[in-house]
């Protein structure tokens, strides 16, 4: 069976951002889709997720494990295995893994964005636990991204 351009391949390094208890794997790059969209599958650690951000693109996130607490534009809810989120270009939003035990979600984002090079870079920036916002959004600033505040918490009833 052949592995298409773009695709990850067997051996593939993950990507780690221990600071935000995120473990990462391109499934589909960018170009692979002319551009038209991108793939992620993520493992979120228990308790974590990114900090509150919005960006131009679109992500799509099937839940594949576990249950999050989402936020999208202030409004939060809670979404499990086989849900599907959709979070539409622009929104300001955030996720918190709320289980005791890792949870897998897989994420379409269009248009394509350089998953790869972005947490690659985010994951340099965040080396020595997480940065301030000013930080975080001088990196954002190449990508388009506005990092808007920290990352959600488990609240004690989730």
């Amino acid at each position: 069976m052949a592995i298409e351009k773009g695709h990850s391949r067997a051996g593939e390094p993950a990507i780690l951002i221990p600071a935000i208890g995120l473990e990462l794997m391109v499934r589909v790059a960018p170009e692979a889709t002319g551009g038209q969209y991108a793939c992620i599958d993520t493992v979120n650690a228990p308790g974590f997720g990114p900090p509150r951000h919005r960006h131009r693109e679109t992500e799509v996130f099937r839940v594949l494990e576990g249950r999050y607490l989402f936020e999208v534009d202030g409004e939060q809810f809670h979404a499990g295995e086989g849900d599907v989120v959709t979070v539409p270009g622009g929104a300001a939003h955030a996720f918190v893994n709320v289980t005791d035990r890792p949870a897998r979600q897989y994420i379409l984002i269009t248009p394509g964005l350089d998953a790869r090079a972005f947490f690659e870079g985010l994951a340099h920036v965040m080396r020595d636990g997480r940065p301030d916002r000013e930080a975080l959004n001088a990196f954002g600033l190449r990508w388009d991204v506005e990092f808007l505040g920290p990352p959600l918490t488990v609240p004690e009833h989730a």
